[in-house]
């Protein structure tokens, strides 16, 4: 059947090592997942995990030693950065039990979660939804995907941003208050995850602005590393 008008082309993420490319579904990501970060945003302890969605379209595709051009956003005079372990579903499944997690792990990326942290608060004082503090356009700069059976000691990972050549977070992956496993099996029990889906899993704590002319470089080890300036 014909269409109205021409759809638009899928977000595709190359993967490292292979010609093909990983086509983007969904974004989820997991708020308050490393127990400093939790603090510094007010929250304290193992809380519930809750989580929340950016469109497929806010990808923003960063290869190292090639900065992507990210846009300041609009309606904002503070721009924060989250550097986050992103992690790439292969196989979908609903109900995925914790043990049975890592089968449906396509493999993993750098990312960052971009965000309009004074929309973000005031949607929070007002009681409403803050898409608009972490939806917006180009919110979701990520690096390429390693494959899993390429990755070892994920959950022990080291996890940084430098921003102009200074750090800003460094931590472990092994601070996760909900681990890897543990995220996928709460996260498929609100949605049925499918191929495609990528997961942000959180940040460490150090959350902080950026401004315009801004070079930020995030590493992962065993991963590629991303590299994006804000323009």
């Amino acid at each position: 059947m014909a269409t109205v008008f021409p759809p638009l082309p899928a977000v595709m993420v190359p993967v490292v090592g292979l010609d093909a490319v990983f086509p983007v579904r969904r974004i989820y990501c997991v708020g308050r997942n490393y127990a400093e970060h939790a603090k510094e945003m007010g929250g304290t302890g193992r809380e519930a995990p809750f989580f929340f969605m950016k469109p497929a379209d806010a990808i923003v595709v960063a290869l190292p030693g090639h900065p992507a051009l990210m846009p300041y956003p609009s309606l904002t005079n503070n721009l924060h950065h989250e550097i986050e372990l992103v992690v790439a579903i292969g196989k979908g499944g609903k109900n995925i039990a914790a043990s049975q997690a890592f089968e449906h792990i396509y493999g993993y990326a750098v990312g960052l979660d971009m965000t309009r942290r004074d929309l973000q608060n005031d949607m929070k004082k007002q009681s409403r939804p803050w898409c608009i503090g972490k939806g917006f356009d180009h919110s979701a700069p990520i690096g390429p995907i390693t494959r899993a059976q390429d990755v070892r000691a994920i959950e022990h990972a080291s996890i940084s941003l430098q921003v102009n050549g200074q750090d800003r977070q460094r931590s472990n992956v092994s601070q996760l208050i909900w681990n890897i496993a543990e995220t996928i099996e709460q996260l498929s029990t609100a949605w049925e995850l499918q191929s495609g889906d990528l997961i942000y899993t959180g940040t460490p704590e150090g959350v902080g602005a950026v401004v315009a002319g801004d070079r930020l470089v995030g590493e992962i080890s065993g991963l590629q590393s991303i590299d994006v300036t804000i323009n």
